[in-house]
Formats: structure tokens, sequence, C-alpha cells
């Protein structure tokens, strides 16, 4: 037996098989560096989860990170209170059951805060406790071994469909560097201590050309700091326009990317102006975007094939294809007045509004991806009360529904959502804080469909039994194609077509009866 020479192509492409979620208690007990005062109150606690590792093991996937943690309290001064701030760090790890993960595929990983409170053990140490919860999208890349062609067989007859496959063209990490050079304003007071920053990321943008891939994005860096011989707390703001431009050979503008965009580690630093005044403020930090770049295709895959003149044995395999069916994003705006209690004070200057978005649900219903979320406020501000340290924080979660629409789109099929904060703003009206939030929200539905794929034909030594002469009347059967026909009697569509005057666009049907040409006896 030998096997016959195939022109072959390998297709690499990424496969989505599912996503995770878990749930992970976090505590803690932090001490209160001797370099700072008593906690009186907790005013406000911010934590910002990192990412460190990711592994994908079997049905699992395990992650590691560290929890930053910054905590506003109050503190006595004298006659008076005044807020500082402690920063502090703590690692966590969890593991995700996922069904059919193995190790060594890619994964993604969002990480968010459910809930945290904050308590005071003692003067000295502060408590904190939640829930973190860790989501994660596993991906495996495939390659399917597509064969164009049989060499130097022209006896062969084959069956060629075509298959649409949405090729991995690059994954990769694009890291974009920037920095923040902040000079305080005079009408302002110099800096003695940074209390707590928040950088958020918006307007992202991807651009594809040939070759290159065009990653820009803003920074918007909110600074909350104090004076040295002042309670008052002040704040400035930056607005960072991060660019980059990398090469990627294979790329163009057809192609699609999915990505995610990430803040990395943050370095502060405050200078002296040239009159010796603290009011320089530098940040170092970086933009991480986790990229796929896939283009869709179409290839004339041989799904069968076989010979008049000899026989020949063919090998198949299975493979399974995700298609991505469609996608669409939207931007929708988010509003609402908090209603302050009766026991908080009122109200009269925001300092600085923080907000993150968390989808809690999403299905599809009638051609549309339906999507609920919320998205969490933490506003601090002046308040009305000049006999304490006159700061007040509050905490709200603003619910919200959209819908994504993407033509024939099934509920069994597969989806992705992935959303982004804007912008977050709030303001006073009447004794309460009204918060606006714009919120950028995109989805990704595929599916998958099973390829028998032709993976290698093998002709063996000994011939076909030579044809009789005369003809077979053969009447059509359910399931039957031109295909099969000719193929079962070893013949050709072609003969099959011109013997029996069959339009070729034309479909037979059951009940039918064609003329089959002399056939070989096995």
């Amino acid at each position: 037996m030998a096997e016959l020479e195939l022109q072959k192509e390998n297709i690499e492409y990424e496969q989505f098989l599912g996503q995770g979620t878990s749930d992970a208690v976090v505590r803690g007990e932090f001490l209160i560096p001797d370099t700072h005062p008593d906690v009186l109150e907790i005013l406000m606690l911010d934590v910002r989860p990192v990412i460190s590792n990711k592994e994908v093991m079997q049905d699992k996937v395990y992650v590691e990170g560290q929890l930053n943690y910054n905590v506003l309290y109050l503190a006595r001064e004298d006659e008076n209170m005044g807020v500082h701030s402690v920063n502090y760090s703590d690692k966590f790890s969890s593991y995700i059951d996922i069904s059919g993960v193995e190790y060594r595929m890619n994964c993604e990983i969002e990480c968010y805060v459910e809930h945290i409170n904050s308590s005071i053990i003692n003067e000295r140490k502060i408590g904190v406790e939640g829930i973190l919860t860790i989501r994660s999208d596993v991906f495996n890349n495939c390659n399917i071994p597509i064969v164009r062609d049989i060499i130097d067989s022209d006896e062969i007859q084959t069956l060629k469909n075509p298959a649409e496959v949405d090729r991995l063209v690059c994954r990769d990490e694009f890291e974009m560097p920037f920095s923040s050079n902040v000079q305080i304003p005079m009408d302002k007071p110099q800096i003695d201590k940074i209390l707590k920053q928040d950088l958020n990321i918006h307007k992202q943008d991807i651009t594809l050309s040939e070759g290159k891939v065009n990653i820009s994005a803003f920074v918007k860096i909110d600074t909350v700091y104090r004076t040295k011989d002042s309670q008052e707390l002040y704040t400035v703001q930056d607005d960072v326009y991060v660019n980059k431009e990398f090469e990627v050979g294979s790329v163009n503008d057809s192609m699609m990317c999915l990505n995610k965009f990430n803040i990395g580690g943050i370095e502060i630093q405050v200078e002296e102006n040239d009159l010796g005044e603290n009011r320089i403020l530098n940040l170092d930090s970086k933009i991480v975007v986790d990229a796929s770049i896939i283009t869709k295709e179409q290839y004339d895959v041989i799904e069968d094939a076989y010979s008049p003149k000899s026989i020949i044995e063919i090998d198949k395999e299975k493979y399974k294809l995700n298609v991505l069916h469609g996608h669409n994003s939207t931007e929708i705006i988010v509003k609402d007045n908090i209603e302050l209690s009766k026991d908080e004070p009122l109200p009269v200057q925001i300092l600085t509004t923080k907000g993150n978005v968390i989808i809690t649900d999403k299905k599809i219903i009638d051609n549309k991806l339906m999507i609920d979320g919320v998205v969490k406020v933490n506003v601090l501000y002046k308040n009305n009360v000049e006999d304490k340290c006159g700061y007040s924080n509050i905490s709200e979660e603003l619910p919200f529904s959209t819908f994504l629409e993407i033509q024939n789109i099934k509920e069994d099929m597969q989806f992705i959502v992935k959303s982004m904060l804007e912008s977050i703003e709030a303001s006073i009206e009447a004794n309460t804080i009204a918060v606006k939030a714009i919120i950028h929200v995109c989805g990704y539905v595929m599916y998958s469909i099973s390829k028998d794929i032709l993976t290698s034909v093998n002709k063996k030594d000994e011939a076909k039994p030579e044809k009789k002469a005369s003809l077979t009347i053969y009447i059509v059967q359910p399931g039957d194609n031109l295909w099969s026909i000719a193929k079962h009697y070893s013949t050709t569509v072609e003969q099959l077509i011109s013997l029996n005057g069959i339009d070729p666009i034309q479909l037979i049907k059951p009940g039918d009866k064609l003329l089959i040409p002399g056939r070989a006896l096995i």
C-alpha cells in the first residue's frame, strides 16, 4: 500500500472552551505603622486586585494575585481630626473549576471585589473581610491539517466543501509604558502626603493596518493629597494619552481584535520645584493589553475521496471548529441620585468619585444578548460638619440593563461580554449626590461545528475488477446525493450527469431513477 502525497496546510485557530467563576473569601489584619497616628474611624477602603500568575490545569484554572488596599481613616490631631491613609498588600490564590480545560491552554482573568468590609480591632490595628470574585475565559489553540489537494492523482475523485475558520493570527501581550507629570498650581498648597490615587483607562482603541497594530487609550488619574499644616484635602487630575505602534507581520485591516486593557504596576514620586516646594507629582505605570487577532477565512476542504480505477483507503479525523457568529457594542448612560440618610452629613463639595462595572447576568433572548450589571460607586466628599474632620464617604450600587442586537443568534450559542467604564462623575443636587456614568459594553457570540477532515489517502496495490458493460437502473433513496451514488458504483459525478442529462444545479430526490454506467464487481 502506498500513501499518496497530499498538499496540506496547517490552520491555527482559537477555540473558546468555556467560562468559570469562583468566589474567594479574603480577610486580614493590618497594623498601623509607627509613623501614623491612632485610628478613630475608617473613612474609606479601596481594594485593587492585581493578577500575578495564572495557569490552566486539568479541569481547572489556578490564579494567584495581590490585593492592594488603600485605607483612609480619621485620627486625632490636637483639637481636631485629620485624614490619614495607609497602604497594605496581601496575597490571594484560588481555583476555578471549568470542565474540559487542560494544561497550557490560554486563559483570560477578570477579578473584582464583590463586597468588602473594614473594622477597627483596636486603635493600632485594622481588619478587612470580603468576597473576591474571579472569572476566567479559557481558549484552546488548535491546528487543523487541512488537505487542499492530492498530488499527481488525476484519477482520484475528491469532495470539497467550503469551511469557514476564524484563524488565529496572533495572541500576545502588548505593554505600553506611560508617565504623568503634574505641576501643582500656586493657588493650591504643596503636597505633604498623597492619600489615594485612582487610575481609569478610557477611550480605548486598537486599529490594524498592514503589518502593524496601533493601540491607544487615555488614563485618567485622580490624586487626593493633604498639606503639612492643615486638615484640608485637595485633589489634582491628569488625563494621559498613551499610544504605541507594534509590528506584527501578518496583520491587516480586515482582521478583528479581541482585547482586554489593564493597568500594570504604579510608581509615584513627589519632587520639588525650582522654589524647593513639593509641587511636582510624577507617576510611572503601564497599560497591559491582552489581544487576540483573528481573521475569518474560507477554505475548500477535501472531506472525502475515492478512485473509480483503484482501491484507496482514507483516514478522517473529527475537528470541532469555533466560529464567531457576530459581535456588537453599545454605550449606555447610568444616572441616579444617591440619597443620604438622616445621620449622614450633607455634602458641600465632591472630592473624588470612583466606579467599577460588574456584569451580573447575561443571556440570549430573541436575537438579543441581554446584559444586566451594576456600577459600584464610591464618592469622597467634603461635608457641612465643622467640628469633625469635615469629610465623608458614601458607596452605592447603581443597576443597569442593556442589550446588543446580533442577528440570527440562538440561545445555545456561546458568548463573551466585556464592559469598560468610560467615565464617572458626581455632583451635588438638592442634598443628594447625583452620579452619571458612561459604560461601554461589547459582546461576541460564537458557535461550534464539527467537521470530518481528511488526513491521509492510501492506494492499495491491487486494482479494481473490470466493469461490466451493462447499465444499472438505480432508484434514489432518502439521503442519497450524486457523490454518494458515484462513489458506491465506482463512477464519477460527471458521468452520472452526462448519462442522465441532469442539470448540475438540480437536486435529485428520492424515487428518481438514474442510469448507472457499467460498474465494477468487488
